[in-house]
């Protein structure tokens, strides 16, 4: 195979932690030709590299990229992933993707389900029936980047038994093995699960041990997003996950790695001034020395021990701060039962209004979170009512709220911050989008409670990317590989260079399985990224996201120049589909 484009002068980071070597790259085909001295190569386009670094373009394996892939603007809408060094992304997360559809009443409900994830009715984009065929539209209308997809085991439970809040048994489990089994025929990389969400939440050890058996014998990855992550229950959500891997004999993945603590609700406003307070002065005086990370270390000797003994687990977190999801997660999941209209009555009518507060404010946070009111995603409970801030909108007239508090709001209007959630959610159709967090967004005092974590050789580094064409997205969708490799590998020295970008590319591409990806040696797939280690940094804020990052040069995905200092090139669309 003839060389095509030679990236020459580079210091190469082959993506494995090795030390980098200064050579020329040489591309062809798609593929990695070369790596050494091609200076005497002629006739072949040559990119200049000198003072750069020349590395694997970066893998996301936790987004949710596929629910943007399917639109016809795709491209547009993606253009941050790419400028930020993404090149291959892993979609279906949570337990949820496009596909498989089921039909009649079961369509219904599954299509009410997405309209709070799309942003807008989905019937004119889902132009498929299997999960087959979801991936065949991608092919053939052509993708920007690299991406694989998970069969989604909340889309197969409400497929196999609507929203009845009981684990899968008899019939019901038989239906959801043989919908799982299609889609792993079919292309599927493995099974993804939304433990904490609804219906993933209605299930048992006894439901899930036979569809990652499934998963094993397609030799594919069962990925989670945990029960719980709570300090009190994390432990045992950890356990779940890690205990199926092994009777299963399946790879695991615990999706991003994070704890929220949990006071007794008695200190829990002492609790909440505290960290304020203690964020407020980190602002003047850094307090990097303070061990707010020492909770998450126990959980990853857990992981490790595990490791040690010879069972496959992989995990991976987001640099920030805050989580972010839907709001009407935070909210009882016996709520979300039924279609969208019958939601938002519910959450206009003041007496049910009355019972989802004090589900709110009383609700159980016992193992397992499985019904009534015990669920996990209950974090208005342990971060109080300001835990959450409006993070993406749908309507041109409430943008101006992305970016607040809804304790700042409910003092604006009167009101309570409950009242002004319902509110919110009603005339927004339930299209909103919220921020976690105990103190506010991207508070860099929190984020010291993920260093730990972020540094850890087993994880991974992603972005949870959402982004439906509405609102104002996370500043990860703009910044976070930018935002670790400058900011924790050189600007805080918290680990080499070279251990930086292995975490972001041979790492998650081993623990997805994905053949080829991540790495920079002759054979592996052309996806590169040239960016300058000196100065590569995010420009983005939660007030700002949409800011492309500094000291990216040039990515490339399958050999194809989709950013350069000239701009942003997505034509020819030159990524691939994936399958497992």
């Amino acid at each position: 195979m003839a060389l095509e484009l030679v990236i020459h002068g580079g210091e190469v980071y082959d993506g494995l932690g090795h030390v980098p070597v200064h050579a020329d790259v040489g591309l062809g085909g798609g593929r990695v030709l070369a790596v050494g001295d091609l200076s005497k190569v002629e006739g072949v386009r040559r990119i200049d590299a000198r003072g750069a670094a020349v590395c694997p373009g970066f893998v996301d394996v936790h987004t949710h990229a596929d629910f943007t892939l399917v639109r016809p603007d795709h491209a547009s809408l993606l253009e941050p992933m790419l400028r930020q060094g993404v090149t291959t992304v892993v979609g279906g997360n949570c337990g949820v993707a496009l596909a498989p559809l089921g039909q009649g009443e079961t369509r219904a409900g599954q299509m009410a389900f997405y309209d709070f994830f799309l942003g807008a009715a989905p019937d004119g984009v889902l132009q498929w029936e299997s999960f087959g065929g979801m991936l065949d539209t991608l092919e053939r209308q052509g993708t920007l980047l690299n991406v694989g997809v998970l069969a989604p085991h909340s889309i197969l439970r409400m497929i196999a038994m609507g929203d009845r809040n009981e684990p899968a048994r008899g019939a019901d489990l038989a239906t959801l093995e043989r919908l799982l089994t299609d889609c792993l025929e079919q292309g599927a990389l493995g099974m993804s699960m939304g433990l904490q969400y609804f219906p993933g939440m209605y299930s048992d050890p006894d439901e899930l041990l036979p569809l990652a058996r499934a998963v094993r014998r397609f030799g594919g990855v069962v990925t989670a997003h945990l029960r719980s992550y709570l300090s009190t229950t994390l432990p045992q959500a950890i356990d779940e996950v890690l205990e199926l891997g092994r009777l299963a004999e399946v790879p695991v993945q615990l999706s991003h790695l994070f704890w929220v603590p949990v006071t007794p609700a008695a200190l829990a406003p002492a609790m909440h001034a505290a960290t304020r307070a203690l964020s407020r002065l980190h602002r003047h005086v850094p307090l990097t020395r303070l061990p707010i990370d020492a909770g998450a270390k126990p959980l990853l000797e857990r992981v490790a021990r595990h490791q040690a003994d010879g069972y496959p687990v992989g995990v991976d977190a987001m640099p920030t701060a805050a989580g972010f999801t839907h709001l009407i997660a935070l909210f009882p999941p016996w709520l979300i039962s039924g279609d969208r209209d019958a939601v938002l009555a519910r959450l206009a009518d003041p007496a049910i209004r009355k019972r989802i507060r004090a589900d709110i404010e009383h609700g159980s946070l016992a193992w397992p979170h499985r019904t009534g009111a015990s669920w996990s995603m209950n974090l208005l409970k342990v971060l109080g009512w300001g835990g959450a801030w409006v993070m993406a909108v749908i309507s041109e007239k409430n943008r101006h709220l992305c970016g607040r508090s809804f304790v700042d709001l409910a003092k604006e209007r009167g009101q309570h911050p409950f009242d002004v959630m319902c509110d919110l959610l009603v005339e927004e159709n339930g299209r909103v989008l919220v921020y976690e967090t105990g103190t506010e967004p991207d508070d860099p005092f929190v984020e010291l409670a993920l260093k730990a974590t972020l540094c850890h050789p087993s994880v991974s580094i992603v972005t949870d990317a959402i982004l439906m064409g509405y609102g104002r997205p996370s500043h990860l969708f703009h910044d976070g590989f930018p935002r670790f490799l400058g900011g924790y590998a050189r600007d805080r020295g918290l680990l080499p260079l070279r251990e930086a970008i292995r975490k972001c590319t041979s790492l998650p591409a081993s623990q997805l399985q994905l053949k080829d990806r991540g790495t920079l040696t002759r054979g592996s797939h052309a996806d590169v990224v040239i960016f300058d280690p000196g100065t590569i940094a995010s420009r983005s804020t939660v007030e700002d996201p949409a800011q492309p990052p500094v000291g990216i040069r040039h990515v490339l995905v399958n050999g194809h120049v989709v950013v350069s200092p000239e701009g942003f090139h997505p034509e020819p669309l030159a990524g691939q589909v994936l399958r497992g």
